[in-house]
């Protein structure tokens, strides 16, 4: 009788395979060209606005301040009130669509050039490289062992980053608390937890965020990364690789007859992928984390030229423009589209919208309240009387004086004084008789309008309903 053999057990082998994709510090290399000064233009536009406006005086004040104590927001020659919360919804709505519009037309071009992530990561970097080097120094740096030199480099780095970070929350604060006011509680150690808590708080996002996490937080953490597809279509402007002529791609001299070779343009220099400050390679499609910086494009630029080969491998374009090698006047036809125009004209509508409601928004909010203890009381001269309390606020900077009338009812007078003085920026709440005959109506509630009239004549007439009731 055979005996079969023991069967021997395989051993059984776990794989461990991580959630996560391991990150790779990303080295962004220095780079010039057209794109590259939009970008610092950009940069220097708006931190000239951020850290300039705030010191701008207006009439004695701070002409941009967001006074949340006084609940005030002063800009420039207006000011809005808790009331004006209208005026912040339209700002969002027209910053909405506004977002659309450009990403219809050019892709994340509010990514690329204006987003604060983007503008401080491009500062942070510029200190970086002035301390550290550049792309190599720093690859060395990091990878060599820890001595003097590393620790001064590093230290000198972190420092110049913290007081960027701590001059940003103090300006950003700035436009909350008085900036001058801040500026001396800080000099007097006097600061109150509040702005202390928030200049900390902001400095500190600001150092991580484009200190450290950089390319992430538009990787991982931006939203507008993940549904930007969906606001994509085929004749949206992107950064695009023109594989027809790249490929397939391979090192050659210049002047060789690469063609003949059967190689594309590009000769896999990798220096696209080098100056990507999210470090994805463009070459391989249109990818969420490219942030339309373009840098891609001026490096490449350049080494087209070195080769004595036409510019614009990589280039702004769409996908019906590569795949059927349009040119401009073609690719301009087609971005102009019904859904870019829809967005554009709804823009305006609303932009010109909110610039009529600003411009015409009146100096005097007015609350009419009737007096809830009495009804209506017929007073000794047969007259029907009603108690009204007006609420009167000057939401403007300068002293106002309104004439008051009544009416909407035969007979209707007013026993309050007809002026009213109001103060800048003041409230007052005035107590106004109304009396109308018994026979001026039928029994019941009638409307009834008090008029506000603007002395000086600057002001648009102000009307207000009311009910006056009759017993």
């Amino acid at each position: 009788m055979a005996i079969s053999p023991t069967p021997v057990e395989k051993p059984v082998i776990f794989i461990e395979k991580s959630l996560y994709e391991v990150h790779n510090k990303v080295y962004p290399r220095s780079v010039s060209g057209v794109y590259a000064n939009a970008r610092w233009l950009m940069v220097w536009f708006t931190q000239l606005l951020f850290y300039g406006l705030c010191w701008l005086p207006w009439h004695g004040r701070q002409a941009v301040l967001f006074d949340l104590v006084a609940r005030k927001f002063y800009v420039f020659g207006l000011v809005f009130w808790p009331q004006d919360v209208i005026y912040l919804a339209v700002l969002l709505i027209i910053s909405a669509y506004s977002l659309f519009l450009f990403t219809a037309v050019g892709g994340r071009l509010w990514c690329g050039y204006a987003c604060p992530q983007t503008v401080y990561t491009e500062i942070f970097l510029w200190i970086e490289r002035k301390i550290e080097g550049d792309r190599t120094a720093r690859m060395k740096l990091d990878s060599a062992a820890m001595s003097s030199r590393k620790i001064l480099l590093r230290l000198a780095k972190y420092v110049a980053w913290g007081l960027l970070a701590l001059w940003t929350g103090f300006t950003f604060v700035g436009y909350f608390t008085p900036i001058k006011t801040l500026a001396a509680s800080v000099f007097s150690f006097s600061l109150g937890p509040w702005e202390t808590f928030w200049i900390i708080f902001y400095s500190t996002f600001t150092y991580i965020f484009a200190g450290h996490l950089r390319e992430q937080v538009c990787k991982y953490m931006c939203p507008y990364a993940r549904f930007q597809g969906v606001m994509f279509d085929p004749d949206t402007l992107t950064i695009t690789y023109d594989a027809k002529r790249g490929e397939p791609r391979g090192g050659h001299k210049k002047g060789d007859d690469y063609k003949a070779q059967g190689k594309g343009d590009c000769v896999d220099c990798g220096i696209c992928v080098q100056v990507c400050p999210t470090g994805i390679d463009i070459r391989k499609g249109l990818q969420y984390e490219c942030i339309g910086c373009a840098a891609c494009i001026d490096a490449c630029d350049q080494v087209m030229e070195k080769m004595s080969t036409p510019k614009g491998l990589i280039r702004y374009s769409t996908e019906h423009a590569i795949a059927s090698q349009w040119g401009w006047r073609e690719i301009i036809g087609h971005v102009i589209r019904p859904r870019v125009l829809i967005y554009a004209v709804v823009l305006w509508v609303i932009i010109l919208a909110f610039i009529w409601g600003v411009a015409t928004k009146p100096a005097l909010k007015v609350d009419v309240i009737r007096d809830r203890a009495v009804l209506a009381r017929e007073v000794d001269n047969g007259m029907i009387e009603n108690v009204y309390r007006l609420h009167l606020m000057n939401v403007s900077e300068h002293a106002q004086q309104y004439e008051l009338t009544v009416r909407g009812l035969p007979g209707l007078t007013m026993l309050s004084p007809p002026v009213f003085d109001l103060p800048t920026e003041a409230d007052r709440t005035v107590l106004v008789q109304v009396q109308a005959p018994p026979e001026s109506g039928k029994k019941g509630a009638h409307e009834i309008y008090f008029d506000f009239k603007d002395v000086s004549g600057h002001e648009p007439i102000i009307s207000e309903e009311a009910k006056f009731f009759l017993p």
